[in-house]
């Protein structure tokens, strides 16, 4: 398969997870845009800059400068469908951990669907490693003092560290 995949999220922080379902897209598409979703009602532990930064610099140690070449970064604060058309991006990536998961991608896909039935939805699996991983109980972790090194990139593990001790 060829053409653009919009990964979108909030990304704060980017886990072993989100490297997980990027490394999978890679082997679909050309190319991955990865769109933090940014949202002027939350508040994040790190701002846009800060994940783009996090995410650019992961994706380089992870995956080489041949394949995060074919990583971009974004912002967005609308529908996800509009972030994809501004980029004719013909694919939507969600990741998958569980049945929870499941009910709620497959009623956004379901909405995105009907609203732009050109932009399809594919649902990538967690690995087995990463399926117990989510950014808002790496956060909560981290806020309290615990070790998080398991659960994302090792430049993550030293913000969310320098964010805790500040």
């Amino acid at each position: 398969m060829t053409g653009i995949a919009l990964y979108p999220g909030s990304f704060d922080p980017i886990t072993n997870g989100h490297i997980d379902v990027m490394r999978q897209t890679l082997g679909i598409v050309d190319r991955v845009v990865v769109a933090i979703g940014t949202h002027a009602g939350k508040s994040a532990m790190f701002d846009f800059d800060q994940r783009l930064e996090m995410i650019n610099n992961v994706s380089q140690t992870t995956f080489g400068t041949c394949d995060a070449d074919r990583i971009s970064v974004i912002s967005f604060d609308g529908l996800v469908i509009d972030a994809a058309r501004k980029l004719n991006a013909s694919i939507l990536v969600r990741g998958l951990r569980d049945g929870t998961d499941l009910d709620y991608e497959m009623q956004m896909a379901g909405m995105n669907g009907a609203m732009a039935p050109d932009i399809q939805t594919i649902f990538v699996p967690a690995t087995p490693g990463t399926r117990h991983i989510t950014a808002t109980l790496v956060r909560q972790i981290a806020k309290m003092g615990g070790d998080v090194a398991a659960f994302v990139p090792e430049e993550v593990a030293k913000r969310l560290n320098s964010v805790r001790s500040s």
